[in-house]
C-alpha cells in the first residue's frame, strides 16, 4: 500500500505533463492545416520545364 504513495504523484504529473504538450502544440499551431499533409502527397512539387522553343 505504500507504493501508492510514489505510483499516484508520478500518474499525476505525467498527466499534467501530456496536458501541457497537448496545449502547447494547440498554441503553436501543430493542428491548423490536418488536410494539407494528405493531400500534398499527391502532387507533384517540380512541375515539367516547358520547352521554349516551340515551332
Amino acid at each position: 500500500m505504500n507504493i501508492l504513495i510514489f505510483l499516484v504523484p508520478a500518474a499525476l504529473l505525467l498527466g499534467l505533463l501530456g496536458l501541457i504538450g497537448f496545449l502547447w502544440s494547440l498554441r503553436t499551431g501543430q493542428y491548423d492545416d490536418l488536410e494539407g499533409a494528405a493531400e500534398r502527397i499527391l502532387f507533384d512539387e517540380n512541375e515539367p520545364e516547358q520547352d521554349e522553343r516551340k515551332d
